[in-house]
């Protein structure tokens, strides 16, 4: 009988280990299943192939800032091809271009307001439009509304040497501390085409 009783409680302490190892596994995998997974910074980011870009300049008083991304021209047909003619264009890649002015200015002679704005182009044969939308943020032109521009301009685009990656540039700078107005050309240039505009600025507090 004391052999039985022996091996009968054995038998009980290895159900209740068994048991206890069970309940202990699950309640490690829901644990698991309820725990966000920790990853550095940045873990879920992807590379862009047409990668973020910025450039900034202090044209007199005025701080501009042109917001990008830069698209390759991999051995594709650019003007009249992967960019349409007589079509609006983010004047980039992905997120439309935006352009801050922390204080009113004229493009081409004509005046704009303080503010951020989505910039667009229009290619065409002959000479090209640019537009200062009031909508900033948009993703490429495809909620692009004409009835939000604020400035549209016609632009002669010239010919330039051969640029793989978009960019943005400003050129020609201006600076007088005398009161009078300051300028800046800036410039959009990809493949053998840049486009320019003068952005100028009031010189006074």
């Amino acid at each position: 009988m004391n052999y039985i009783a022996a091996r009968s409680r054995v038998i009980y302490l290895i159900g209740i280990l068994f048991m206890s190892m069970v309940v202990t596994a699950s309640g490690q995998q829901m644990k698991k299943n309820n725990q966000k997974e920790i990853k550095e910074p940045g873990w879920n980011k992807e590379v862009r192939v047409s990668p973020k870009a910025s450039i900034e300049e202090t044209i007199g008083l005025t701080d501009v800032t042109i917001s990008y991304s830069r698209p390759g021209v991999k051995n594709r047909k650019i003007w009249g091809g992967l960019v349409p003619y007589d079509k609006v264009w983010r004047a980039g890649a992905n997120e439309a271009t935006k352009i801050t002015f922390s204080t009113a200015v004229k493009i081409n002679g004509k005046s704009l307001p303080a503010g951020s704005y989505g910039f667009f182009i229009i290619p065409s044969k002959k000479n090209w439009t640019i537009i200062f939308n009031k909508v900033a943020d948009q993703w490429g032109a495809f909620t692009y509304n004409e009835a939000q521009d604020a400035l549209r301009l016609s632009v002669a685009p010239q010919q330039t040497a051969y640029h793989e990656w978009l960019t943005y540039t400003f050129e020609n700078m201006t600076v007088t501390s005398n009161g009078k107005p300051n300028s800046a050309i800036a410039y959009m240039k990809w493949e053998k085409i840049k486009l320019p505009f003068t952005i100028e600025t009031d010189g006074k507090n």
